[in-house]
């Protein structure tokens, strides 16, 4: 018999002179393995360890040369006992002499697992993680877990034929590796883990068994490898330190570009979540990063790929946004921008090769994957935009506004020259499209806070793009931010509401904040809406928005000046429909008639005016009946038949200046402000827009003006009889005279400030041209000992003045 299995078989006297701790440890094991360890001996031993904890490390030591004796025998009856055994010792012992002892315990287990049979790997497995969970009270500064992390991660990708075995093993691997992570972040040396060469082989190890993940598995809990994974995933990203958390991330990044799982990325989403809702809240602004980078990385991908990346951000930063995520704001929505630009690139470089000779379908296909890229990006920047708190999405919009291409100003950022006019168009869409998801929601205090002179200039500027899209977009975002009681959805559609007061209608007393800001942006907010009513290509979605938007401004900015303004928009609108003068079409006509109608009929009842309000009613009641091209709810009918024009002497069948101010004339209204017709002012947004307007025909009259004056050469005009003739004469003079300076008068009498400050704008602006032409005429720099630049016929010369040569004024010389 051997001596493994008792001291019966050894001569007494040998027996005697065995050590004490090597009998103990025979004794515990039994004559047939099936019996199990022997208690009673086992007892004894663990008595015998606690008494004489010098003793751990030999005892540690024969047990394991008996259990690497037994695993190269097959016998695995007593490689069970012997690892419970050391299961026992290892949980009674808590000395400083237990250190050696567990280094013969690692050696064990790390023996077990590297045989072959499950049963073994699956026992080794179990005695490590309740070694994993025993705290120490001292740290090891010499013990490594590379094994470790190394074999438990080749069983969670094991592929054994049964799959039952399978499974065993993988969960093993992942209870191990959960086992290390809590050992060593317990220890005093957790950066061990953290090192990029355990994680690359940790993440992806419970990445591979979350995704190889059955639902109808998904009930047997730990039992499921995909429900273990993803456990002990949540718990090592929940340890990860602030300098930990890009080892982390970056194998989850590489794994997903190993498995292709960016197309399609359910998988890549889910984990991000988990990663997301798993860290401690201060770190996620590194998650995001990490994401940015490797979409920067991938920026030359498939559109897919790169979609994919995208929809992974808007999860990461809609979890993200929800606290607060740092300097990381305006960096995702650079990235995402610069993408956006790169996809339009994309999709028309394309295009124009598409055009030149590759397939009809082949590009079409290309060119709707990158639409899916873009509508990503949109979809990302607005809802991480319209998530984060106030102050923040105030600046995010004035960010997005500042890199809006526009025709005529500076734009670094997206250079606008290689994608040409429909590349440029299509970017600003898309900005725009990302705005109106930002605005929504937002509820700005004051006006002022929402509508920046900084922010409100570009935006108008855009409104005059000779574009209905662009321009339907740049209403509804100012319908965003001046609608903060949500009454937009009331007033959605445009049509003669019979009963105004039945919407309940919610709204507040205009705040002195916002006096002011209609005072000084107001004529800026009217002009936009009555330029952007006589464009050519408006639809009824236009319309529409320009009726939402006067009625938006009646609610939330007006007070009895405002009222008076928008009055005087109105019948200016419908002057300029009756007029005609630029040849609009006659549904343009007709449908600015239709949006003065319908707006005032909303005005008259929100005043609460009888006397207007029956003046509205007479005019839209003649229109029922001879004229219902005139009303909304006919003009925009698809058969509604037109007239070729309109008839101006009609009276009654429009609003008439006399009548709404006999019906304003009590107290709170000055009337007489009516008698002033409404002119826009005129600004540099018209030429910077390349629009056709009233406002070029000036400028274009002002520059033939400028052109013709004549050049110092002909100045010298021939004096003839007739001449002096003309020059005395000044019969009628003095009439045409006084009658210029009464209309100025009235004119300054009787017109609102902002119109006499536009007009006085102008006329400074066009005398600062002037004089910036006639100073650069006349000074030149003066004479340099360094010389001068001259060019001539292509060739720059240089020619030197000497100082003696050079002439000073008399103060400079003493």
């Amino acid at each position: 018999m051997d001596s493994e299995g008792s001291d019966t078989g050894v001569c007494g006297c040998c027996g005697r002179c065995r050590p004490r701790y090597k009998r103990l440890v025979d004794n515990i094991f039994p004559e047939d393995p099936k019996d199990g360890l022997v208690k009673s001996d086992m007892e004894k031993l663990t008595f015998f360890a606690v008494s004489a904890p010098e003793k751990l490390d030999r005892i540690g030591e024969y047990l394991a040369e008996r259990l690497s004796r037994d695993v190269v025998r097959h016998r695995y009856g007593y490689v069970v006992i012997a690892m419970e055994a050391l299961d026992q010792l290892l949980m009674a012992c808590h000395s400083q002499s237990i250190k050696p002892f567990v280094e013969s315990f690692l050696h064990m287990v790390a023996k077990l697992l590297e045989s072959k049979e499950p049963d073994l790997q699956v026992l080794g497995t179990n005695s490590f993680v309740k070694f994993a969970n025993i705290e120490e009270d001292t740290p090891s500064y010499h013990r490594r877990y590379d094994f470790f992390v190394s074999q438990f991660s080749a069983m969670c990708h094991s592929t054994h034929e049964d799959p039952e075995t399978r499974t065993r093993i993988r969960i093993a691997g992942i209870k191990g590796l959960q086992g290390v992570v809590r050992k060593t972040v317990n220890d005093e040396l957790q950066a061990i883990i953290w090192e990029p060469q355990h994680m690359d082989k940790l993440i992806p190890s419970m990445l591979f068994n979350m995704q190889d993940n059955d639902d109808t598995d998904r009930a047997g809990g730990e039992e499921n490898p995909a429900a273990l994974a993803e456990s002990c995933f949540r718990e090592l990203l929940g340890r990860a330190a602030y300098g930990n958390m890009n080892n982390a991330v970056r194998p989850v990044l590489v794994h997903l570009d190993n498995h292709r799982l960016w197309d399609p990325n359910e998988f890549a989403v889910s984990c991000f979540r988990i990663i997301m809702y798993s860290i401690q809240a201060q770190h996620s602004h590194h998650v995001i990063q990490q994401v940015l980078n490797h979409l920067d990385t991938h920026s030359k991908n498939t559109p897919r790929v790169r979609a994919g990346i995208v929809q992974v951000l808007l999860e990461t930063v809609a979890i993200a946004a929800k606290g607060s995520i740092g300097p990381t704001v305006l960096e995702v929505f650079n990235t995402l921008l610069k993408h956006l630009r790169m996809s339009v690139d994309f999709e028309l470089g394309e295009g124009s090769r598409r055009n030149s000779g590759t397939s009809l379908s082949s590009g079409r296909g290309k060119e709707n994957e990158e639409r899916i890229v873009q509508n990503a990006i949109i979809q990302t920047i607005g809802f991480f935009g319209g998530n984060l708190p106030d102050y923040q999405r105030a600046e995010v919009m004035m960010f997005i506004m500042g890199k809006v291409p526009v025709y005529g100003t500076p734009c670094h950022t997206l250079d606008t020259v290689k994608i040409g006019h429909q590349g440029t168009k299509r970017i600003q869409t898309m900005l725009l499209s990302s705005l109106i998801m930002v605005t929504s929601g937002f509820k700005c205090k004051t006006m002022s806070a929402g509508l920046p002179a900084a922010f409100l200039e570009p935006l108008c500027s855009i409104s005059l793009m000779e574009d209905s899209e662009l321009r339907q977009l740049v209403l509804e975002i100012l319908h965003n931010i001046i609608d903060r009681h949500d009454n937009r959805a009331k007033l959605r559609g445009i049509r003669i509401i019979p009963n105004v007061a039945a919407l309940k209608i919610k709204r507040e007393k205009i705040s002195k904040q916002d006096v002011v800001f209609m005072k000084k942006h107001g004529q800026q907010l009217y002009r936009h809406i009555y330029l952007g009513s006589k464009e050519e290509d408006n639809v009824q979605k236009n319309f529409e928005l320009l009726f939402t938007a006067l009625a938006l401004l009646t609610i939330e900015l007006a007070n009895e000046e405002v009222v008076i303004d928008l009055i005087r928009l109105s019948l200016a609108l419908q002057d300029m429909a009756l007029a005609n003068e630029e040849n609009m079409p006659m549904f343009i006509c007709c449908g600015i008639m239709a949006l003065v109608a319908a707006y005032l009929n909303f005005l008259s009842q929100m005043i609460a005016n009888p006397a207007f309000c029956q003046h509205v009613s007479k005019v839209i009641e003649l229109r029922n009946m001879d004229a219902p091209y005139l009303l909304p709810e006919h003009v925009f009918r698809e058969k509604c038949v037109l007239p070729e024009s309109l008839d101006r002497e009609d009276s009654g069948m429009y609003f008439q200046t006399t009548d709404i101010a006999d019906a304003l004339s009590g107290p709170g209204y000055n009337a007489e402000r009516l008698g002033v017709a409404y002119v826009p002012q005129v600004t540099d947004e018209d030429r910077l827009t390349r629009r056709k307007s009233f406002v070029d025909t000036i400028s274009l009259q002002v520059d033939i003006l400028s052109n013709s004056l004549p050049d110092q050469s002909t100045l010298a005009e021939e004096i003839t009889f007739e001449t002096l003739k003309k020059a005395i004469d000044t019969t009628g003079l003095e009439e045409q005279e006084r009658e210029k300076r009464r209309q100025v008068m009235e004119k300054f009498q009787k017109a609102p400030f902002e119109e006499i400050a536009a007009h006085c704008e102008s006329k400074a602006n066009m005398l600062h041209d002037r004089l910036a032409q006639i100073f650069e005429l006349t000074i030149r720099p003066p004479p340099s000992p360094s010389g001068t630049v001259t060019v001539t016929s292509g060739h720059t010369q240089y020619q030197s003045v000497p100082v003696y040569e050079m002439k000073f004024p008399d103060l400079c010389v003493y």
